[in-house]
């Protein structure tokens, strides 16, 4: 039995029961027991991240940015028994997917919180010299980070986007490690234990459990320990989640659910349609489909080209290889939201079924529906296919176009395509301030699959996409936000207020709002 890292160390897990993963490409089930933990385990958990906050409270900053930026020297020296242990437990390539693209994401993400953490502009002073009252953002408090299942560096508990965010705002952070990785999970936290330990962190800085009960997850995140909650899944367990953090009005930062809806209008397909078939397809199928931004809604109008597009993505999709889906729990949601589909009305195009190749996969499949079938029956017709599943809607004009996208949940991405010498403009003029309301991140002629780790990227976006629309969870500092709260001085004595909201800047380099202008004088 795996052991987990409670208060700064390793240890013996109370466990209530036990997993183990496995080997997508094969189904096999992998070596490694790990713990199902009973309450003991959070509650121990959650009494060491309460008083780390507290010494934390009163650390420089600058020993958490050394916390960051060591950790992403460490993990840099241990790509191969990463790679190795992701391969095993996701079925992604160790290269390029895992080596050399998602671990160096992984410590640009932790470097760059880093730099934000240690220059502190996210913090936004703000100072009314008149009436002598100051604020700025502060740390909330511990934090849990639940990771998803399909990106074991970038997005992990861990070491990923949620984790550095978090540390960099000064909270302590419970991962708690998605089961369909836990030993790439235990990998990071014992990396990130010693690079805790060499900065001289208070224990509990950092914390690791693998799974816990329905029950017990839910009491984890209602209970006055924690501050917030990071949670990227499925759309019924987090919703869970959220309804008990929302019970006690605690922050729950959730991912739950998109279809990312690609709007490709007539013009774009005569202009360059093969083109867009290879686009189409790449996004689609990359990793078994298994990317939040994935395509799994394409709109298009009725006409020649439409169905030229549609027959060329019906082939491609059967003539392409089937990859392996991240879990066995993967492959039969998959099979679940294909045949929600098509008992809603959706035909077939490609696929459709399970394959009976070894590990967990299912078909590559492209299913079509009209829009007077999706106006009908939205909420049925945008059931998410999480995989290598995309559904086509047909319009037979631009009004019913227009009907399909005010019919639309909130999503991350939306896309429109459109001819370049300018035959769609008003059309797209038309439909694009429909699909705007909808999505976090509108896209022009690329396909939505990479998220960029920018200061001004949005991986957020109205509900059920995530539960707030205000937040993105990529991006430094942007991102930071989402773990501090709002802190006021009001007639505070000078050498009692935080260095940040001082008369003098601090550093010379901090930028501060002063009666109503940014300066960094």
């Amino acid at each position: 039995m795996q052991p987990v890292l409670i208060a700064g160390k390793w240890r013996a897990a109370d466990a209530a029961g036990s997993f183990q993963a496995a080997n997508p490409q094969t189904g096999a089930t992998l070596p490694d027991v790990y713990p199902t933990s009973a309450w003991t385990d959070c509650d121990a958990a959650l009494t060491a991240a309460a008083a780390a906050f507290q010494t934390l409270r009163t650390l420089p900053r600058t020993k958490i940015a050394g916390f960051l930026r060591d950790f992403a020297a460490r993990i840099e020296a241990n790509v191969e028994p990463l790679a190795a242990m992701a391969n095993a437990e996701t079925g992604y390539p160790v290269k390029p997917r895992l080596a050399e693209v998602e671990l160096p994401r992984t410590t640009n993400q932790l470097r760059a919180a880093a730099a934000a953490c240690e220059e502190e502009s996210w913090t936004r002073p703000t100072i009314d010299t008149k009436l002598d009252i100051r604020a700025r953002y502060e740390a909330l408090g511990p934090v849990a980070v639940f990771g998803p299942n399909n990106f074991p560096f970038a997005f992990g508990s861990c070491s990923g986007g949620d984790f550095a965010a978090a540390i960099a705002a000064g909270c302590p952070v419970i991962a708690k490690a998605n089961t369909s990785h836990p030993g790439t999970t235990r990998l990071f936290a014992e990396l990130a234990q010693l690079s805790a330990d060499a900065a001289g962190l208070p224990t509990g800085m950092v914390q690791l459990i693998y799974r816990t009960s329905h029950t017990d997850g839910e009491r984890l995140v209602s209970d006055p320990r924690l501050a917030a909650i990071a949670y990227t899944g499925s759309r019924s367990a987090g919703l869970k989640l959220k309804a008990a953090a929302d019970a006690v009005g605690k922050p729950i930062y959730v991912e739950l659910s998109s279809v990312n809806p690609l709007v490709i209008l007539p013009g774009a397909l005569k202009e360059r349609g093969e083109k867009l078939v290879d686009e189409f397809l790449t996004s689609a199928l990359m990793g078994t489909g298994q990317f939040c931004t994935n395509p799994g809604l394409v709109v298009l109008l009725a006409g020649a080209e439409c169905e030229t597009f549609l027959a060329a993505v019906g082939k491609r999709y059967e003539a392409a290889p089937v990859g392996a889906l991240l879990s066995k729990s993967v492959a039969e949601s998959l099979a679940r939201g294909v045949d929600v589909l098509e008992q809603a009305g959706a035909k077939v195009l490609a696929g459709g079924k399970p394959s009976d190749a070894a590990g967990f996969r299912h078909s590559n499949t492209l299913l079509r529906a009209t829009a007077k079938q999706f106006i009908a029956a939205p909420h049925v017709l945008q059931t998410e296919c999480f995989g290598n599943a995309s559904l086509a809607v047909v319009c037979e004009s631009v009004d019913e176009l227009l009907g399909v996208l005010k019919s639309l949940e909130g999503n991350l991405t939306g896309c429109v395509y459109s001819d370049t010498a300018g035959s769609d403009d008003a059309t797209y003029d038309k439909i694009v301030p429909a699909l705007r309301e909808r999505v976090g991140r509108l896209l022009n002629d690329k396909m939505p699959t990479g998220v960029a780790v920018s200061a001004a990227m949005n991986h957020g976006g109205p509900f059920p996409a995530t539960g707030h629309p205000g937040f993105t969870a990529v991006g430094i500092p942007t991102a930071i936000d989402r773990f501090a709260m709002w802190a006021c001085y009001d007639n505070v004595r000078e050498a009692r207020l935080p260095e940040a909201l001082k008369n003098k800047n601090p550093t010379g380099k901090l930028w501060r709002s002063i009666d109503g202008r940014w300066t960094q004088e």
